[in-house]
């Protein structure tokens, strides 16, 4: 992407990302639907470097519905602890 063309006062001050779909793309791929998850946090790390470099100035990432509290215990457990991980590390 060519940022020296990029026109920062027409960004949005805030971009707000529904994050969905790690688990199908595991399954698609013939792994675990951890494995997915573990996966998005590369996503997340090119969108918050990109979103800081360009200039938005609030980045809401909405990652754990209220629904996903009904997937399996492991699956939930897995997901706090990659959180958990995640947010102290990066």
């Amino acid at each position: 992407m060519e940022l020296q063309n990029l026109d920062k006062s027409r960004l949005p001050t805030h971009v707000a990302i529904i994050m969905d779909g790690n688990g199908r793309w595991a399954k698609l791929r013939g792994k675990n639907r951890i494995e997915g998850h573990r996966r998005g946090k590369t996503s997340v790390r090119v969108i918050v470097e990109m979103s800081r470099k360009i200039g938005i100035r609030y980045l809401s990432l909405y990652a754990f519905s209220t629904e996903n509290w009904f997937r399996p215990h492991d699956e939930v457990d897995a997901l706090m602890g990659l959180l958990e991980h995640y947010l102290a590390a990066e």
